[in-house]
């Protein structure tokens, strides 16, 4: 098997991780109550999901 013949420098290592980081969740506002949620998911605020409630939150 052939081995590397010299290190990998320092530069050249962090940039083939420039991309290995973590993004934020992307959230998008309620239609009904205009809170912020993750997509595709029950509104926790009002609990709405497609125009209907899902779930029933207490207020």
């Amino acid at each position: 098997m052939p081995n590397p013949k010299r290190r990998h420098s320092a530069e050249r290592t962090a940039t083939r991780r420039a991309h290995d980081f973590l993004r934020p969740a992307s959230q998008s506002d309620c239609p009904k109550c205009g809170e912020k949620k993750l997509p595709h998911r029950v509104c926790p605020n009002c609990g709405m999901y497609k125009g209907r409630e899902v779930i029933e939150v207490e207020q």
